[in-house]
């Protein structure tokens, strides 16, 4: 069975791969697959395929598995590291143990590191390696951070991914590598564009391989970890005691304007989901704009640090609510409230006030009323001359930076600087603008080159 399928399922917003692996007559073994398995589930039956095994590699920290949900609806066995104590019926593994497929065999092989339970599987037909599925440990040009267990673990995990990554490396030159993360994933470090790669490309290719000695990979690897959102630190635990089954396909109840009005006041947080440009001509005041792209799950995540908070979704024409569920859902945020029904219209047209928020183009910017809200490694790249930089993460926490002063938010595209004003916006800040262009527009049009930090 050399020729095995093995079909990867990109989640672009996440930055992570599931995969599925043909096993013969239909069935399939699913590896890390998320709780939103609609991508999942399209793949399974282009192939014809049907999960009858459902691998974890590790606790996952950003987003919930779709292990249970798998074993509920199609009856697949769940395979997991024994070292992470999941509170659920499943198959739990430790090194060395081995998993018949059925004409292959699935051996796993402890490589903690990212975290302390991680297993990476190896596909066997015989003795041969058909492949092995790495999830946090070898990346493609990169390796998983060790920084999600707390402080005091993060060094001796660093040492253990060192570890794991040269028992890695003794698999033969051509064996095929399976990573769980990937290019956008925050779990990365750094993050990497390629999805899948073998052993000798990344024997002769990874910075962090080519390292004289332990120590130095600790230092290398620990010096490239970026931000993260605080929820990567609440859902091991949740994986453990296993997300909780989604007996049907979520949507979003239909709310008036008077109802939206009542529940702010109450407390609930209004997410707008719309375009920038969409939000920046009117909006209601105190929402939170976090457009609705493949990255939408992680700002929620990052920005609404409470997970049981109840949400009131603002959408726009023909705007996917299926979608806005699902990301939620797929990160532990189960309590929606509902949509309002009419969008922005509806709201206006019972009498409500709405806030406006000025877009500016690349030509109308003074670069020393920049704040800059992206990350810091992207920050260092190449930047507005005089623009500040704080993280979109950190701004709520850190807005009295910029108290009293104009201020105009950018980012890359213009999404992170949206939901930056209507941060800042929130926390009373008057006088705040979105810019619509990147760095690279800004500068062509200023006629300035970029500051890059050294």
């Amino acid at each position: 069975m050399a020729g095995t399928l093995v079909v990867p399922v990109v989640d672009e917003g996440l930055g992570n791969s599931a995969y599925l692996v043909d096993l013969g007559q239909g069935r399939a073994l699913a590896i890390d697959e998320p709780r939103d398995l609609r991508a999942v589930r399209a793949a399974a039956s282009r192939y014809g395929l049907s999960p009858v095994l459902a691998a974890d590699t590790h606790l996952h920290a950003d987003f919930l598995s779709g292990a249970r949900q798998l074993a509920a609806d199609d009856g697949a066995q769940i395979l997991a590291p024994a070292a992470g104590a999941r509170a659920f019926d499943h198959r739990g593994l430790a090194d060395g143990d081995e998993v018949d497929l059925g004409g292959l065999t699935l051996r796993a092989w402890a490589t903690p590191g990212h975290t302390a339970d991680h297993l990476a599987y190896l596909l066997l037909d015989g003795p041969q390696v058909l492949g092995v599925f790495t999830g946090g440990s070898l990346l493609v040009g990169a390796a998983a951070r060790t920084d999600l267990a707390g402080p005091e673990q993060t060094e001796p995990l660093a040492r253990a991914q060192y570890a794991s990554l040269r028992r890695l490396l003794a698999l033969p030159d051509p064996t095929p590598v399976y990573p769980t993360h990937g290019a956008g994933s925050f779990c990365s470090a750094p993050p990497g564009a390629e999805r899948t790669t073998t052993i000798g490309r990344e024997k002769a290719a990874n910075p962090l391989l080519a390292v004289p000695d332990e120590d130095a990979f600790v230092k290398v690897l620990l010096s490239s970890l970026g931000t993260f959102p605080a929820y990567f630190l609440r859902l091991p635990g949740e994986n453990r005691r296993g997300p909780a089954i989604v007996a049907s396909a979520p949507a979003l109840a239909p709310l008036s304007a008077d109802q939206v009005r009542t529940l702010r006041d109450e407390g609930v947080e209004v997410i707008d989901v719309r375009p920038v440009t969409d939000y920046a001509q009117g909006h209601i005041p105190g929402s939170l704009a976090i457009p609705l792209r493949d990255a939408f799950a992680t700002w929620l995540g990052w920005l609404v640090p409470e997970p049981a908070t109840p949400l009131v979704i603002v959408a726009g024409p023909g705007q996917d609510l299926g979608e806005v569920t699902w990301q939620a859902l797929k990160i532990g945020y189960d309590n929606l409230a509902g949509t309002l029904a009419g969008g922005l219209p509806a709201w206006q047209a019972a009498g409500n006030p709405v806030a406006v928020t000025p877009l500016l183009a690349p030509g109308q910017v003074n670069p020393a009323a920049v704040v800059d809200v992206r990350q810091g490694g992207e920050y260092a790249g190449g930047h507005l001359p005089g623009a500040r930089n704080i993280e979109l993460g950190a701004l709520a926490r850190q807005a009295a930076r910029v108290a009293g002063q104009p201020v105009v938010t950018m980012c890359g595209h213009g999404e992170r600087a949206a939901t930056a004003a209507s941060v800042l916006e929130r926390a009373g800040h008057a006088g705040v603008a979105i810019l619509t262009g990147s760095p690279p527009e800004w500068s062509a049009a200023a006629g300035v080159a970029l500051a890059c930090d050294a």
